[in-house]
């Protein structure tokens, strides 16, 4: 049945890690519907397959063709000749939190490292009980911000729709074994999404098609470091999802040496698009904040935030920095950031202080797959070193580093 096979019509990123060789197939959860059934109808196949295929891939989380029970052989096999049902070809997982936080390295058919974390949050008086999925959208990261494990890495390559949907694939897989499900999905993992944008948009539609992964468009968070040209394409689609920007330093000087994309997109435009967003849409704007001890949890930076945000729909999130290796800087302390909070709220900003979660197994972003990728030589690392305290304290006198 091969002879009558045609060629699917999606396509993988590149480029390729140096002798190895990609699979051509696509991957099958990056298929648009109307690919899917052109590409079945082709093969000669009635109609209603697709509506198999789907259940099979977005209702029971099949990770191969074998899974699809309620597809006759001679299809499976085809299927399996021409599409990839799973596009991680490894995944290793490490729990913390007392099983509340586990994270995945997953490994990529070109042998590159991507991360995903699954967080479960008990019920509680007024909240319903949630299992939130943070996924990359890269492999590495381009942006350098110098406290993420991530820029460590530099950047490896984008992210196909597949590859992306299916790290939230592989958590629904793992919760369905305790009858639980995947309530909300953040693009806050690995790289930067805008810089991503059309795998990303791509992505999201597919998480929240009622025919696809069926996850309300109120529960998906896409973030971005600034990516303004980014934003301004999800402004013009108006979805119902929640933009959440990376701030971590609301005067320039300190944010060009901690979101080096502050340079290309200053953040005084970058908050204007979001709050051209948020008026678009009605969903206010998350910016996160990452505390770091002694460069920019001080009083006037937090003076800075309240008189950058105030007025506008926004929500900030105070997220002490995780521990990095091979990072001078520390997380603040409780104290600076509930003084830190305080300001805020003070200043009409809706605030929350945010817990690290799985501390002990290397939760943030880029930890474990720089882990796998081995220690950088002691000289890079007294570098980094040096050129963090330097540009750190530059930008606390309001140098231009």
């Amino acid at each position: 049945m091969s002879d009558r096979r045609p060629a699917p019509t999606a396509s993988l990123a590149s480029p390729l890690q140096p002798g190895v060789e990609r699979d051509p197939r696509p991957g099958l959860a990056g298929a648009a519907p109307e690919s899917l059934l052109a590409w079945l109808l082709a093969c000669g196949e009635p109609a209603y397959r697709a509506r198999q295929v789907a259940d099979a891939l977005w209702r029971r989380h099949a990770s191969t063709v074998d899974e699809m029970r309620t597809l006759p052989a001679a299809l499976r096999t085809e299927l399996a000749a021409a599409w990839r049902v799973d596009t991680l070809v490894e995944s290793s997982v490490r729990p913390a939190d007392r099983g509340l936080t586990e994270k995945a390295l997953h490994r990529l058919d070109d042998g590159r490292l991507v991360e995903s974390v699954l967080m479960r949050y008990p019920r509680r008086p007024g909240r319903r009980e949630r299992a939130t999925v943070c996924i990359s959208s890269q492999a590495g990261c381009a942006v350098g911000c110098p406290f993420c494990a991530t820029g460590e890495l530099g950047f490896g390559r984008d992210l196909a729709v597949a590859e992306i949907v299916d790290q939230v694939r592989f958590w629904a897989r793992e919760l369905a074994g305790d009858g639980r499900h995947v309530t909300n999905v953040v693009f806050m993992g690995m790289g930067e999404p805008l810089l991503n944008v059309d795998a990303v948009l791509s992505a999201a539609a597919a998480l929240t098609d009622p025919d696809r992964f069926a996850l309300g468009g109120r529960h998906v968070t896409i973030s971005t470091s600034g990516v303004i040209p980014g934003i301004e394409r999800l402004t013009e689609l108006r979805p119902p999802w929640t933009l959440a920007v990376s701030l971590h330093a609301a005067r320039p000087s300190l944010r060009d040496v901690l979101v080096p994309l502050n340079r290309r997109y200053p953040v005084e435009e970058v908050v204007a698009a979001a709050t051209a967003y948020a008026r678009a849409t009605g969903r206010r704007v998350s910016y996160e904040y990452v505390m770091i001890d002694g460069v920019n949890d001080t009083a006037a930076d937090a003076a800075a935030v309240a008189a950058l945000l105030r007025g506008r729909l926004v929500h900030v999130n105070l997220i002490p920095m995780n521990p990095v290796a091979h990072t001078a800087w520390l997380p603040s302390s409780p104290a600076r950031v509930e003084a830190f909070a305080a300001a805020l709220l003070a200043a009409g900003i809706p605030t929350t202080v945010r817990r690290n979660r799985g501390d002990e197994i290397g939760a943030a972003c880029g930890q474990l797959a720089a882990e796998r990728a081995g220690l950088p030589a002691p000289s890079a690392v007294q570098r980094r070193r040096e050129l963090e305290v330097g540009a750190g304290a530059a930008a606390l006198s309001d140098g231009r580093s």
